[in-house]
């Protein structure tokens, strides 16, 4: 699959230490496992001249205090909450100076954020989703991204899980639904 890397930008979803470190409150084994490949990818595409741009999901202890029906504290757990150790980027990323972080407060990181204007901004139609969870703020932030008339195309060696299955039903639905799908030896920037 080939990129313009001046229209493209990949999009790493959640490496936070929440999800990928053994001490974190939603710790994923397979979120950790990919930390090396996300930096693999990351580093080709800086190489190549495109975008990187990380998401970082927030939450403020009082979030949910009055929310009717959508509590992620009430579905997971207290987790990623503002100021604390699991907001930040997990070890083995090198976030760059360069590189743009959006701080998210829900799966989708377009929803009330900057995300979609800062893509705007810089002429970029094609996004590298990969991160974690797969099923959960990497299938929602790229199904929002098809729903804005990017081209999401999902890294599949690239992205974290709890269960293979939900890797599994993540991809195909994205595939099926909204996206396309690459490995990262199917990615040429030209």
């Amino acid at each position: 699959m080939q990129f313009d890397p001046d229209r493209t930008a990949v999009v790493v979803v959640d490496m936070q230490n929440g999800f990928c470190h053994p001490d974190g409150s939603l710790y994923a084994p397979a979120s950790e496992h990919v930390v090396e490949p996300i930096a693999e990818l990351v580093e080709g595409a800086r190489e190549a001249g495109a975008a990187v741009l990380y998401t970082r999901d927030v939450h403020p202890d009082d979030q949910f205090t009055d929310s009717h029906y959508y509590d992620e504290f009430e579905r997971w757990g207290e987790h990623v909450v503002e100021g604390t150790w699991e907001t930040e980027i997990a070890d083995g990323l090198d976030v760059r100076e360069d590189d743009h972080i959006i701080e998210k407060h829900t799966y989708d990181a377009f929803y009330n954020t900057e995300l979609e204007g800062w893509l705007d901004a810089r002429g970029i139609d094609d996004l590298l989703f990969c991160g974690t969870l797969a099923n959960v703020c990497v299938l929602h932030t790229a199904g929002s991204a098809g729903l804005r008339d990017f081209r999401p195309v999902l890294v599949e060696d690239a992205i974290g899980y709890i269960e293979e299955d939900h890797h599994e039903y993540a991809l195909d639905h994205a595939d099926w639904l909204f996206g396309e799908l690459t490995d990262r030896e199917g990615i040429e920037f030209v």
